[in-house]
């Protein structure tokens, strides 16, 4: 950082994100430009077991208040369940520090407002882990959009798939309830909504939206306590034996005994009210229209997108897990119209997570880089892709068309 001193952080919630991303990788890279004073966990032998992982010798603490009051942070990194985020971005800003909070923001208008008024109130700032918009693929796709290689955009579609591991992880834990997650129309596509707002350069205007649960929850043939116990892990085919991870199972096994969150929940509960199957239609205000979907239980992993303009069309369709070998590097088609031909790109894959997209924001928030795609993301960013998740969610639950408007203002009461 050009000789300034190290930004001193705290770490607020130890899960498999927090203690990985933002502790033990973030150190290792970065540690030059930050230095962990605290971790906060409401589970301390979480705590304990994640500033091991760490590699870490900084406090342990288990309020956000005595955190704040103690270790005096200049930042503070959220990690916590999406609905509690809220409580502990407010109380960070209005104590001096700025904020990065893993994604979504939050789960609510009242919510979003109340962020951005302190926020607003204290002049710090806030950034949301949009660690998407970061990949090198992406940022391609963003710069030939911006360039005109199509012409104008006119039209998206957008289909995103997790696998049985992955999405099914999701109704293992907190996640699988709206009051903790806001669905996976908030949790998990505010990262594609994100990317949706960000290559159109517009905001969405209205959505019309189906969702489902076909998979998971009261679908299930059978049913029990948790995976661990489960008398069915012969016939289960999402039985998950997280003792054969030795982080997993270092991270959460003992210390459920204190706080009861298990991680491998049975995926069958049938109190779980969030859709694995997914559908929207979303109009913004520069006219353009975008086709999306989202579905849980599939074969493979990986996403389809293609933008339709005046002068042709950009498809890729990136691969991150199926039963079958795929080059390390990505394919953007830029095809052109009139006659004028097709072009290849070949995006080779980046080292770290998510494609490469975890260490190139990192290196952007701490190291100052420059930003001429304006991938680093504030706060208003992390309120319209919420919002979109919103106003999906409503829209699948009533059955008709909803406007963003309806949800009230980003800002004021």
């Amino acid at each position: 950082m050009n000789g300034q001193e190290r930004r001193r952080y705290a770490l607020i919630g130890t899960g498999n994100r927090g203690t990985t991303m933002w502790g033990r990788d973030l150190l290792a890279g970065w540690r030059q430009e930050v230095d962990l004073v605290a971790i906060c966990d409401t589970n301390p032998l979480r705590a304990e077991r994640a500033r091991s992982m760490i590699k870490s010798n900084a406090p342990i603490y288990t309020s956000i208040e005595e955190t704040l009051a103690a270790a005096r942070p200049e930042l503070a990194i959220v990690c916590t369940r999406d609905s509690n985020h809220d409580d502990i971005i407010v109380a960070a800003l209005e104590a001096g520090a700025d904020v990065i909070t893993e994604k979504p923001m939050t789960t609510s208008m009242d919510k979003i407002r109340r962020i951005r008024d302190a926020e607003r109130r204290t002049g710090k700032r806030i950034d949301v882990s949009f660690n998407y918009r970061y990949a090198p693929t992406a940022a391609k796709l963003k710069s030939l959009l911006a360039s005109g290689a199509i012409g104008t955009l006119t039209s998206v579609d957008f289909h995103w798939y997790l696998n049985n591991q992955h999405g099914a992880d999701y109704f293992r834990r907190w996640h699988a309830y709206i009051q903790n997650s806001g669905s996976l129309f908030v949790h998990k596509a505010t990262h594609h909504f994100d990317l949706l707002n960000w290559y159109i350069g517009a905001d969405p205007e209205e959505v019309a939206a189906f969702g489902e649960l076909r998979q998971y929850g009261r679908n299930g043939p059978f049913r029990g306590p948790r995976c661990r116990d489960c008398s069915h892990a012969d016939a289960c085919d999402y039985y998950f034996d997280m003792s054969a991870d030795e982080f997993l199972d270092e991270l959460y096994e003992d210390p459920s005994e204190i706080d009861g969150y298990v991680r491998d929940g049975c995926v069958y509960r049938e109190d779980i009210d969030i859709f694995d199957t997914m559908s929207a239609t979303i109009r913004y205000q520069n006219a353009v229209t975008v086709s999306y979907s989202l579905n849980a239980f599939m074969p493979i992993e990986g996403h389809a997108i293609a933008f339709n303009g005046t002068r042709g069309r950009i498809e890729l369709r990136q691969f991150e897990k199926q039963p079958w070998q795929t080059p390390e590097h990505d394919e953007i088609l830029l095809v052109r119209s009139f006659g004028g031909g097709v072009e290849r790109i070949k995006v080779p894959h980046a080292g770290g997570g998510h494609f490469g997209g975890d260490d190139l924001m990192r290196s952007m928030i701490f190291r100052d880089g420059a930003d001429p795609l304006g991938q680093r993301a504030d706060s208003r960013a992390g309120a319209m892709s919420v919002m979109t998740g919103l106003a999906a969610l409503e829209s699948a639950t009533t059955g008709r068309m909803v406007q963003l408007s309806e949800l009230g203002p980003i800002d004021g009461p």
